[in-house]
């Protein structure tokens, strides 16, 4: 880290050359531990542990970071990762990835004055690719196929008269990673991302909320390769004949009014993704040719999803025996914030056993199941409410997709 004093920095580096080099590590740990930095010290000391479970030294070490009694030698050889950080697993509640800069306009005015700086945050996606979305290979498939291959190619679109114009709407159960499936795509282009939501478009002064709409895109516009992506669109988008009487009419005016010319010359670069979870009670408008006119259904994250998440969650966590195969089996049906829930909730159930018997122990398979055989999947309330939309309002096979696989699973 930057911050670092320099021999905390060159111990760094050289445990980074040699991350087997259990009392190299240890070192690190005890100045980390003295520079009351315990988080960290933990980290370095269950690595420590990785490559040597029965060091007295790492366990004595990692108890006193963490404020506990010495650790009890082993029964058998754990297995423990990394040190686990309660306010990041708290973070990582939601959809797959949370949006890390919401976009908040910074003039009360709403005026549009390109010599500022631009009045929203503008989100850099790094190195993350739909690679990185673990499973959910049919989504992946369709969204190639839908959106990122005609641009990809624009050569091929232009000899054979096909139109770039256009959007692509997710919808889908809550928790289940549109966010980070949006934030991927924006990867694969190489283009900036832009994250909009109700709250940061709303404002209380009449025209000022149409403003802030626009001003979004103009962002995007001057950001160019950019991604705009519209969460909860039901609300950003609602039907106007249900908003008639309030100013979200107004917005969503305006809203399809950006869309309508996202084809033109001052648009090149933009795309518009969006998503929601009841697409039933989006305009209609928004989702005719040109607009939002391509739409992917994201289910409940499937089994080698499901691995990659509990992965994900449990990788800065001490774990040991944990049959990862027989976990991803009894969670099929959990969406990507109930994994999340899962993992946590296992280690609450370490931590505090931990205080109560004065030994601090690993997260075990024990913990794991119990956390998982108490977590009621979030997804069934919106299944319940999609079953009638499938059987009663699938106008022109839009929902077919939702009734395939409602089928499959013996829902409808």
């Amino acid at each position: 880290m930057p911050d670092d004093p320099p021999l905390i920095q060159s111990l760094r580096t050289a445990v980074a050359a040699a991350p087997a080099d259990v009392p190299l590590r240890l070192h690190l740990a005890q100045l980390l531990l003295e520079a009351d930095r315990s988080d960290e010290a933990v980290t370095e000391a269950a690595v420590a542990l990785q490559h040597a479970p029965g060091d007295a030294q790492a366990r004595a070490l990692m108890a006193r970071a963490m404020g506990a009694p010495p650790l009890s030698p082993p029964a058998e050889h754990p297995r423990p990762r990394t040190g686990f950080d309660w306010k990041a697993a708290e973070d990582q509640v939601g959809d797959a990835v949370p949006p890390r800069f919401a976009a908040t306009p910074v003039r009360a005015d709403g005026l549009d004055d390109s010599a500022d700086a631009d009045a929203w945050d503008v989100e850099d996606p790094g190195t993350v690719r739909l690679a990185d979305v673990g499973g959910m290979q049919d989504v992946k498939d369709r969204m190639d196929a839908a959106f990122l291959a005609p641009l990809r190619n624009p050569e091929l679109c232009k000899l054979y008269g096909k139109s770039l114009r256009g959007g692509l709407l997710l919808y889908g159960p809550p928790g289940c990673g549109k966010t980070f499936i949006a934030r991927a795509v924006a990867g694969e282009l190489g283009a900036a991302f832009l994250s909009v939501s109700v709250n940061d478009v709303l404002d209380m002064w009449i025209g000022n909320s149409e403003r802030n709409m626009h001003e979004v895109f103009e962002t995007a516009r001057r950001q160019a390769p950019c991604v705009v992506f519209l969460d909860e669109l039901d609300a950003l988008g609602a039907k106007r004949s249900r908003t008639a009487h309030s100013g979200m009419r107004n917005v969503v005016n305006q809203l399809l009014s950006e869309l309508d010319g996202i084809d033109s010359a001052a648009n090149e670069g933009v795309f518009v993704l969006a998503a929601t979870n009841v697409p039933w009670d989006v305009d209609n408008a928004l989702r005719r040719p040109g607009r939002l006119d391509r739409t992917i259904l994201v289910l409940p994250p499937d089994g080698p999803a499901r691995e990659a998440i509990l992965r994900y969650h449990l990788r800065d966590r001490p774990i040991e025996n944990v049959d990862l195969g027989k976990l991803v089996k009894i969670t099929d049906g959990l969406s990507g914030a109930d994994l999340a829930h899962v993992c946590e909730a296992a280690a609450e159930r370490a931590l505090l056993d931990s205080v109560r018997t004065g030994t601090v122990r690993m997260i075990g398979m024990k913990d794991l199941l119990a956390a998982a055989n108490e977590t009621v999947p979030s997804a069934e309330p919106w299944f319940a409410s999609a079953r009638n939309v499938a059987m009663f309002a699938n106008e022109g096979g839009m929902y077919d997709d939702l009734v395939t696989y409602l089928k499959k699973r013996r829902k409808l």
